[in-house]
């Protein structure tokens, strides 16, 4: 397939700061259709990234013989029913994250996914350089046997996103965000950015065994967690710690991986992958020797232009596919349960990554 036609349900946030942005960026490909409830938002985005057809009925979209390839972003609650009607239209499907926070909506769409031969991609993007260096190093021995690896994602909270958002939807500033409110969003930071730190740990270290968490509310206006804490048992023996939350206004998006012979460190705000092992085995006081990782041989693509790579090359993605989707979410909902009933909960899903 040389040619995309996309349609994109849902016209808030994350298409104005996401979609519609980097879709611009592949080759061979074109936004038909904006599906969205608000016609102001419509207008402004259809103007500013010069796309031709607008709609408030979601349903035009999937309906639409010219589209081919469908993203998802509408809040997450509705992700999975619309995810799985655009597959059942033949539709190659772009997922916003979380998939879901539902085990049955999660294996359900997995289910869709086998079931027909359409590129899915469901998000966090996985396969940038960091992770993709990291799955290299491990892979080759260079770290030695896994003992434990770490991740953080956080940031100052949605009132801080959606300032830039409004921005560029030309709208007023407004306290009313519905990621605060329990009834709509049912879940917080844990799956709004923990994802994020989650999603990195799978990629580079592999499937979780069990999940012990705890969630609580510091700062922000929600009966929703606003800070989480995890630690995972990976299935090789590793052990693991997450960190996510609304109240980190330093904003941090970090993982590292630490075995028996070395460790590396990444780094979002430096831009750096570093690779630390020992000088010496025999003296404890023998500095370490510091390697920054080499990252460019890994492809430089956005989210959108690996995606439309896995459509003409009739694959699923390698690492950001349903199933992995579908291992996050469980890991995710363990979390919420671990840190409800104050134990350890079990995970029983596996990994397609390849």
């Amino acid at each position: 397939m040389k040619d995309l036609k996309v349609g994109i349900i849902g016209a808030g946030g994350i298409a104005a700061k996401m979609h519609l942005p980097e879709l611009q960026t592949v080759a061979d490909c074109e936004v038909v259709m904006l599906a969205g409830r608000r016609q102001s938002r419509l207008d402004v985005l259809c103007r500013k990234f010069n796309v031709p057809h607008s709609t408030q009925n979601y349903q035009a979209v999937i309906d639409d013989e010219r589209i081919n390839a469908v993203a998802i972003a509408l809040p997450h609650p509705l992700h999975v029913e619309w995810g799985i009607k655009a597959i059942k239209a033949g539709k190659h499907v772009y997922m916003q994250k979380p998939l879901s926070t539902s085990m049955d909506e999660a294996d359900a769409f997995v289910e869709e996914t086998d079931q027909h031969n359409q590129t899915v991609l469901a998000l966090p993007y996985m396969s940038n350089p960091h992770v993709l260096a990291t799955r290299a190093y491990i892979q080759e021995g260079k770290l030695g046997t896994i003992s434990s690896a770490d991740a953080r994602s956080s940031h100052g909270g949605p009132e801080v996103y959606y300032a830039g958002i409004q921005e560029i939807l030309e709208e007023k500033p407004t306290d009313d965000l519905w990621f605060f409110d329990a009834d709509q969003a049912d879940v917080g930071a844990l799956f709004d950015m923990g994802v994020y730190a989650i999603a990195n740990l799978v990629g580079v270290v592999g499937a979780v065994k069990s999940v012990t968490a705890k969630l609580t509310t510091v700062a922000k206006p929600t009966r929703l967690e606003d800070t989480a804490s995890m630690i995972l048992e990976f299935e090789n023996g590793a052990l693991g710690t997450a960190q996510t939350g609304w109240c980190d206004a330093a904003r941090t998006y970090e993982f590292s991986v630490h075995g028996t012979e070395g460790k590396l460190v990444s780094s979002r705000q430096a831009e750096s992958l570093r690779f630390y092992y020992p000088s010496s085995t025999v003296n404890e006081d023998a500095p370490l020797i510091e390697e920054t990782v080499n990252l460019s041989h890994y492809p430089v693509q956005n989210s959108h232009q690996h995606w439309a790579a896995c459509i003409r090359q009739g694959i699923q993605p390698p690492l950001s596919n349903a199933s992995t989707a579908r291992h996050v979410t469980e890991i995710l909902l363990a979390a919420l349960k671990s840190s409800r009933e104050n134990r350890t909960v079990d995970i029983t899903s596996r990994l397609a990554i390849y």
